[in-house]
């Protein structure tokens, strides 16, 4: 690297490559980010403008005994203060800190429209006001009393905390998120009793298990409710690994109204989903026909969450209905867990529950000991000027001579009484009044009870057994001034495999697939009697047409040796010209549609390349989950088709014909598969398969159709060379 001599105007140039010069940079953002904004501390369980907002309206002595400022007013203190950024990201973070359906024990007392579960904004900061909750003001005490360090602000203007002293843990009570670079986090609210609860148990026991502090924080708390239906095993997992996921379902109950007639109310949400979008999404489940058992769905909500979902009809039993919903819509949700956070040294980590409760105890401990030290200063600095009163008092007349008479007392008080220059400016700026027997007996009853918290104090300081005593004593304190009932049921847990599939409460209705020849698919209803009659895009024609029933599945077949899968009740209308089939799959430009054929369960396919290899493929192993398919035959594909015989019959572009028994056919998952023709020049044209006692037919070049009746005398072996076949044979179909 060269670095050049500086301009006279005080600019320079480096000469460095440009995959370093980027390296550097985007290490020094991916750090800034990771520390900076988006990984909360495991100490305070802060990011740092969250910190900020506290510590800001703390110093603006905002505490809930006092009048509530308009957020703006505070918005702008900590952007000019403290964070330099803009606006709106500080207004957005000191909403969420206010509002109960997102916090668990919120910290900013809003006044105002702060927002609703709905999803509707807040109002602006110019109209609304806050002000710290009782909680806050725990997470910020002793931060006067030297507690933690402090750091310069941006602008070296001020000073600002590293982190808050943190009464109670409130990384896990209030949870956390955020995305960094390369790292997230996303930590789940909990219920503040049970964390102290445990908290308590590793101050008895630090040797105590993960297992055992699961039986007392059995899980989440969320702010809205809710019931948890995710096992013990993976809670625990979770809580070892730092790493998992809950699924929170919303609460629910049937309101029967009489002559079997009942709706279900459902009274609290999951975790962060909006209801206004739950239920724009409820009725685009019945609008789309994909909820059958839904009939309709509004809301009734006033303070109270109230959502009333309908049935279809009366024979359908509520636990089924809220089932398919579950599976369907928001109304249940997976929270993940990943415990990713920032350690006392600065350094991300994924911790365990057992670890973040750990990391909050010793910080406790740290913070307990800074004050004590700070406390012990004071005390001792108090006792010192409280002894030179004690001297005065037992030589006033002395004292007062001394003050009237010599020219410089100070020094004179000095001499005669063996006092410090600090209590002797202390003596000489105290009122003369002052000096009186009662106040002689007050000064010698707090310089005993000083005395006495000064013994207690070094006691403490020195003592690790005392400190974990005083930490337990505090955390009971803050358990009484917190506590509050769990609102997350933990319920059983739900076996996902055991769930119905959503293809079980579509509707079995008969419709019939087209396909065209540009790709537009498309579904009518029940049977199209005279294809010639549909209609298509201009220049548009008819390829496929597959006759088969909303719950079925569709097998689509690509010359790429793919198999794609679609759900019929997710077709377009029949009415226009359908939807193009490439936004539904992943199919790749030059790949042609080979064929189109409707799922049956356990029955078998044959597919088969243009090269003359192919084999049997059970269905049931070619569904697909994902837009891209699966790769079955290793090859360009000719043909796939359903097998429906016991004999195969193929022709090659020599136009000779072989017929074998199906039974030579392998059955495989997917792969090259065996010949079954053998060429010299050319490939595989054609293949039909039959059953003996029908016997084939082949198709004429006018696509008339042609029985076969000696088509035994083409019968050999599978990968034969076969014989000249019909006269005028060209296809099977």
């Amino acid at each position: 690297m060269t670095i050049h001599t500086p301009t006279p105007e005080g600019g320079r140039i480096v000469e460095e490559p440009m995959s370093e010069a980027l390296s550097k940079r985007y290490l020094a953002y991916a750090l800034s980010t990771i520390t900076n904004r988006a990984l909360p501390d495991v100490r305070d369980g802060f990011k740092p403008v969250h910190r900020r907002i506290m510590y800001a309206m703390h110093q603006m002595r905002l505490n809930p005994q006092a009048a509530a400022r308009k957020c703006a007013k505070v918005v702008g203190e900590v952007m000019g203060g403290y964070h330099p950024h803009g606006d709106a990201s500080i207004y957005e973070a000191l909403v969420r800190l206010a509002q109960d359906f997102a916090q668990r024990y919120p910290l900013v007392d809003g006044q105002g429209n702060f927002g609703n579960i709905d999803g509707d904004s807040a109002a602006a900061m110019r109209y609304t006001e806050c002000k710290l909750t009782p909680a806050a003001v725990l997470l910020l005490d002793g931060i006067d009393q030297d507690a933690v360090d402090f750091r310069p602000t941006y602008d070296d203007q001020d000073e600002e905390p590293l982190v808050l002293p943190a009464g109670f843990p409130n990384l896990l009570a209030n949870g956390s998120s955020g995305i960094a670079v390369g790292m997230a986090t996303s930590i789940p609210p909990h219920n503040v009793g049970e964390l102290i609860d445990a908290c308590q148990l590793l101050l008895e026991r630090p040797e105590a298990t993960t297992e055992e502090l699961v039986q007392i924080v059995p899980g989440p708390d969320f702010p809205t409710g809710g019931v948890s239906v995710e096992g013990h095993a993976s809670i625990l997992d979770a809580y070892e690994t730092g790493r998992g996921g809950v699924r929170l379902r919303a609460r629910w109950e049937t309101e029967d109204l009489g002559r079997g007639v009942w709706r279900i109310i459902v009274t609290e949400m999951p975790y962060q989903v909006q209801k206004s979008r739950l239920i724009e999404g409820l009725a685009d489940l019945i609008e789309n026909k994909k909820a059958p058992l839904l009939g309709d769905v509004r809301d009734e909500s006033a303070e109270d969450i109230r959502l009333i979902l309908e049935p279809k009809n009366r024979t359908i039993e509520p636990e089924m209905l809220m089932e398919s919903l579950f599976k369907l819509s928001d109304l249940e949700v997976r929270f993940p867990i990943n415990m990713n956070v920032l350690d006392a040294s600065g350094t991300p980590r994924v911790m365990g529950l057992k670890d973040c409760l750990k990391a909050f105890l010793d910080h406790r401990r740290e913070v307990l000991n800074r004050r004590s030290q700070w406390r012990i200063e004071r005390v001792e600095k108090r006792l010192h000027l409280l002894e030179g009163l004690r001297i005065v008092f037992l030589n006033l007349d002395e004292v007062i001579r001394i003050v009237r008479e010599e020219e410089q007392p100070k020094a004179v008080l000095i001499a005669r009484f063996g006092l410090t220059e600090i209590q002797a400016d202390f003596i000489l700026d105290t009122r003369l009044r002052q000096l009186a027997r009662l106040e002689e007996m007050t000064i010698e009853k707090e310089f005993n009870a000083l005395s006495e918290e000064l013994a207690a104090l070094k006691a403490l300081t020195s003592s690790e057994g005392k400190q974990w005593k005083a930490i337990s004593k505090e955390l009971e304190a803050v358990r009484k001034a917190l506590i509050s009932p769990r609102r997350t049921t933990i319920g059983e847990a739900v076996d996902a495999s055991a769930f119905v599939a959503p293809e079980a409460f579509i509707p079995r209705e008969a419709i019939t697939v087209i396909l065209s020849e540009r790709g537009w698919i498309r579904a009518a209803k029940g049977k199209v009697e005279d294809p010639s009659e549909l209609k298509f895009k201009e220049g548009d024609s008819l390829a496929f047409l597959v006759p088969t029933f909303t719950t079925d599945k569709l097998l689509i077949g690509a010359s790429d040796g793919r198999i794609f899968t679609i759900g019929a009740d997710k077709l377009a209308s029949g009415r226009g010209h359908g939807e193009p089939l490439r936004l539904m799959i992943d199919l790749d430009e030059k790949a042609e549609i080979i064929n189109v054929v409707a799922h049956e369960p356990n029955a078998k396919l044959l597919v088969a390349s243009k090269a003359g290899y192919g084999f049997v493929a059970p269905e049931n192993d070619l569904l697909a989950q994902k837009r891209g398919g699966k790769q079955v035959l290793n090859g360009d594909m000719l043909s796939m088709l359903r097998v429906t015989g016991d004999h195969v019959a193929v022709i090659g572009e020599n136009i000779k014909a072989l017929i074998f028994p199906l039974a030579e056919l392998p059955e495989m998952g997917r792969g090259k598969g065996v010949k079954l023709q053998n060429y010299k020049q050319g490939g595989l044209v054609d293949v039909s398969v039959f059953n003996a006692e029908t016997g084939p037919e082949w198709a004429d070049g006018g696509g008339r159709r042609r029985n076969w009746p000696d088509w035994k005398d083409w019968l050999g072996k599978r990968a034969g060379a076969g014989r000249q076949g019909p006269r005028g044979m060209r296809k099977f179909r």
